[in-house]
């Protein structure tokens, strides 16, 4: 199963604060919109996604079709067949997309200590 790129998303206090300490730590702004209070930053091949006031914890993302330069993958697996296949091992869902659609969608998993997994894909 190819998941694609993988960030961590950051619940932030203060999305200020946190971009100076990232930036301190060799990351920059890579996308988001810091008046929109989010930001990707980029070390690297390390993605971390600072986000103010938008979910509650931290969460693992991954956006099939996308390398961790959020290009176009050549080949991927659709997140509808992820999510198929997750379905089939029994995994825990907090929210599931459409099987019939098609494009851009996302759903959320919860690993066995309810830690959220997003699974996101743009195109």
């Amino acid at each position: 199963m190819k998941l694609g790129a993988f960030s961590i998303s950051l619940a932030v206090k203060d999305i200020k604060a946190s971009k100076a300490f990232y930036e301190a730590l060799g990351f920059s702004v890579f996308a988001g919109d810091l008046e929109r209070n989010y930001l990707i930053m980029k070390n690297e091949s390390s993605l971390i996604g600072l986000f103010q006031g938008m979910f509650e914890n931290n969460i693992l993302t991954f956006n099939p079709g996308w390398d961790q330069d959020a290009n176009t993958l050549e080949q991927y697996d659709d997140v509808r067949d992820i999510q198929a296949h997750l379905k089939s091992k029994d995994v825990t869902f907090a929210s599931e997309i459409e099987a019939a659609d098609s494009g851009p969608a996302s759903f959320v998993i919860l690993d066995p200590d309810g830690n959220a997994i997003l699974i996101d894909q743009h195109i």
